[in-house]
């Protein structure tokens, strides 16, 4: 038997945050996995975190100097948690011994609509 695809109503809403990544030590897409998900589980806890449907869809080198290096990511999460997630990433400072800085730079309904950020 062939499993049927969802209807859009039945469907998750998703929203897309473009954030922009300024580091000082170099990032790759899965360290931002794992600070993403900390950052989410240490302000809002497990139960909360495990709604918002996390996930990063795009991962962005941009100009990498010797002391900064930049980065824009686009991820994925939930409609109704999108306060939630961009508070969350606002709070982290500090990866793998070096300061960091996570701010959001563009909410979007679509991967399309949010590359616009980039």
């Amino acid at each position: 038997m062939r499993l049927k695809v969802l209807p859009p109503t039945l469907r998750k809403n998703n929203r897309y945050l473009t954030v922009d990544i300024k580091s000082a030590s170099p990032v790759t897409k899965d360290n931002l996995v794992s600070i993403v998900w900390d950052a989410c589980i240490r302000f809002q806890g497990e139960l909360m975190t495990a709604n918002f449907n996390l996930w990063v869809m795009r991962f962005y080198e941009l100009d990498n100097n010797a002391d900064v290096y930049n980065y824009k990511a686009i991820v994925r999460c939930q409609r109704d948690f999108v306060d939630e997630v961009r508070s969350s990433l606002a709070l982290v400072n500090k990866y793998d011994g070096g300061r960091i800085a996570i701010t959001t730079i563009g909410l979007s309904g679509t991967i399309k609509a949010s590359q616009k950020f980039i």
